[in-house]
Formats: structure tokens, sequence, C-alpha cells
């Protein structure tokens, strides 16, 4: 196997399994730890607490990616890739082992809670890591389908979570809610090991190798970016909003939506999640393609206004109640944001240099996510609450997050353009 073959599958593999971890709560909050966690309370508070126990490692996730950050700008990517998957490994089997509150009370929560902090942590670091790793081995004029690779892995491990609680739904729903919940958590185990063993026998990246031996490293790498580089930041956190957003809403707060509201069985909606993921992934590596081509801020200013125009639709589609319609909403509703996942990272790393990139990109993408994507299914489920059951102010949300992503994007790309002036390797290619 190649250097580049390892770099594609160990991007690919390590960012499957981290998404995979991170998703399986999202799926399970509003069916199993909202009854199992958070159960002395009115059922739409224990919804409502269950998602924002899903929001609070978003916010822990800018505290991974400093920590990771700071030493994958001064000792390697590669390091913190392995740092990351055992931490993320190690914390989502701890949660398939977690008793119920029922067996330990208010611990149960308060562990729980604790365990998704040390998820968001990893998570912190693990984009970073994986999306530089296939950046900066990537040779010119295919930077955008280098980093689409690690963006494949985040359908992928979704595509693993949906399809195993598919699967399990199959079981009665005691049973489900006794013990088939936590079995893609215990076998996650065997992902971490496989993508742990891959990530072993990969070398540092040839830019980071190539800025250590030049002594170009930074002593203090968050301390430069704030200093240096808060604009950057600021901006490539709004440029987040549209692309994230519309994302946890299809693939999260749908469930209980569809569930609870539209009246939608688990297995349907389960299902026409997996089939929006397969299509996704499938089309992520053509996005990077043609971001190279065309352009990255031009490809995602288009996906932008795609996701916004189709916001009022999507709401429309799902909720006439036919499996068809949901289907097909639920697959362009994933399907018109995915380029903007697919070549964010490779559009974040053009605009920071290589001794303080992983920093920039990782704070910004973390806060970004946390901000908007961490809490859709919080805002959604409390727009949804506050206007009698009507999507129309959900729609109304994602619209407004599109103009302010817009907004970003414009005065992004006119800094990284003046920014790729002045550089050999990184010449304008957005």
């Amino acid at each position: 196997m190649n250097q580049t073959t390892r770099v594609f599958i160990a991007s690919l593999m390590g960012s499957a399994v981290e998404w995979f971890d991170f998703f399986l709560y999202g799926s399970l909050a509003p069916l199993v730890f909202n009854k199992l966690f958070f159960p002395n309370f009115d059922p739409i508070v224990a919804l409502l607490i269950a998602y924002a126990s899903f929001g609070v490692p978003f916010f822990f996730r800018p505290l991974g990616g400093i920590m990771f950050s700071h030493i994958g700008d001064k000792i390697g990517r590669k390091k913190t890739l392995v740092m990351t998957l055992s931490l993320m490994g190690t914390a989502t089997v701890l949660m398939g082992l977690l008793p119920s509150y029922q067996t330990i009370g208010i611990a149960a929560p308060i562990l729980l809670v604790l365990l998704r902090i040390c998820q968001g942590i990893a998570l912190g670091g693990e984009w970073g890591g994986s999306m530089l790793l296939s950046v900066e081995y990537a040779t010119k004029g295919k930077r955008g389908l280098f980093g689409s690779v690690p963006q494949i892995g985040v359908y992928l491990g979704m595509l693993l979570g949906t399809v195993s609680l598919s699967l399990l739904s199959m079981l009665p729903s005691d049973q489900f809610l006794a013990w088939g919940w936590r079995i893609p958590f215990l076998m996650s185990v065997i992902l971490v090991v496989l993508g742990l063993w891959i990530r072993g026998g990969l070398d540092e990246t040839p830019e980071f190798r190539a800025a250590k031996e030049e002594g170009n490293l930074a002593k203090f790498p968050l301390g430069e970016v704030l200093r240096n580089n808060w604009r950057e930041v600021l901006l490539a956190i709004g440029v987040k909003f549209i692309e994230s957003s519309p994302f946890y809403i299809v693939a999260v707060f749908s469930i209980s939506y569809g569930t609870k509201i539209l009246g939608y069985s688990q297995i349907s909606i389960f299902n026409a999640v997996t089939m929006a993921t397969i299509v996704t992934a499938i089309c992520i590596p053509f996005a990077g393609i043609l971001s190279d081509k065309i352009g990255r801020v031009r490809l995602y200013a288009i996906c932008a206004l795609l996701t916004m125009t189709f916001a009022f639709p999507y709401f429309y589609l799902i909720s006439s109640k036919s499996l068809i319609l949901l289907y097909i909403a639920t697959v362009i509703g994933m399907l018109v944001s995915s380029p903007m996942t697919a070549i964010q990272g490779t559009l974040y790393s053009e605009t920071f240099d290589t001794k303080t990139r992983f920093t920039g990109i990782s704070i910004a993408q973390s806060l970004g996510a946390a901000i908007s994507g961490g809490m859709a299914p919080f805002v959604a489920t409390l727009l949804l609450a506050s206007f009698n059951n009507s999507w129309v102010p959900i729609a109304m949300y994602l619209v407004v997050l599109g103009v302010i992503s817009l907004t970003c994007l414009y005065f992004m790309a006119g800094i990284t353009k003046r920014k790729q002036e002045n550089r050999s390797y990184f010449k304008m290619d957005v």
C-alpha cells in the first residue's frame, strides 16, 4: 500500500469512526436518552434536555481544537490523530456500559454528559488533524479532492450509525430500550482498533516536515492565531452556519419531528436518512473535484443559496406525511448542503499559514459547529414548541443563517485571495 492510499484510508477511516460514535447519541437522544437518563421531566422538557446534552459537546470542541491543534502545530499531525481516536473510542464504549437513571440516579445523566464532553474534545482535535493529513499531502490542483476525503468519513460514520440503528429498531421496543441501543456503542471498539492500526503506519505530512526543517513552527500557535488571524477565524465561523445547521436539522431533528409530530415510524425516518447518507457520500468526492475546477468560493456560495431556497420546500414535503416525499426531501435536503461539507476544510486551510493552520481551522470549525450545528436540534425543537408546531420559523431560521454565511464568505474570500498571491504552493485556487 503506497503512502497516498494509506493517507486516504487513514483520513476516511478515522473520520468515519469518530462521527459514527458522535452521531449515535444524536440519533438516540429523542428515542432512548430522554427516557433512560432524563425521565423525571415533562416529555417536551426531557427532549429539550436530551438535545441540549447533544449540543453541549459542541461547545467543548473548541477546547479540543485548542489542545490538540497545539500539539499538531508543534509536534505533528499524526500524533494528534492517534490521541483523538483513542479518546473518542474510550468515551463511546463507556457510554454503552453506562447504567440508567433508574439504576444509579442523578449520577447517570452527569456521567453521560461528561462522556459527551470527552467526545466533543476528541472531535475538536480530530477534524483538523484528519483534514490537514489529506490537504497537506495533496498535489497542486487536487486539494479539493484530497480535502473531501475526510468529509466522506462524516457520512460513512453517520451511515454506519443509521444502518445499525435501523436493524436494531426491528427489536421489540422494550428490548431496544433495555439493551439493544447499547450494541453500536460497544461494537465501535472494533472500528477504533482498526483505525489506530492504519494511522500508526503513517508518516508526517510533507508540509509540516518542511516547516519543521526550516524552523518555521509557531511557539504558541493559539496566541499567533488570536493576534494575527482573528478576522479569519470569525469569518470562517460565520461561513460554517449554513453548512452545519441544515445538516443537523435533517439528520437529527427530523427523527423526533418525524416520529412525534408527523407520525412517521422510527424505521422510516432511519431509512430515509440512510438513503440520503449513501447518496451524499457518493457525491462528496465529485464536489471536491468540481471545486478544483470552478473554485471553492463559487461552489460554496451556489450551494448556500440552494440550501436556503430548499428550507421551505423541505418542511412542506415531509409534512405531507408521504413516505416517498419524505425520502425525496431528506435526500435533497442533505445533498444540497453536502458540497459545502466536502470543500469546507480545504477552503479553511487556504486561509491560514502552515505554522498555525491546525489551530486556525480547528477553532473556526469547532466554534462554528457549536453555535450553529450543535444547537440546531435544540433551537428547532424550541421554535416548534413556541409556535404551535409550525415549521415556518425553523425554515426562516435557516435562511437567516444563510445570509450570515454568504456575507462572511464574501469577506473571507477577499482575505484569502490576498494571502494566496504571496504563496507558492497555495496559489490562488478558490
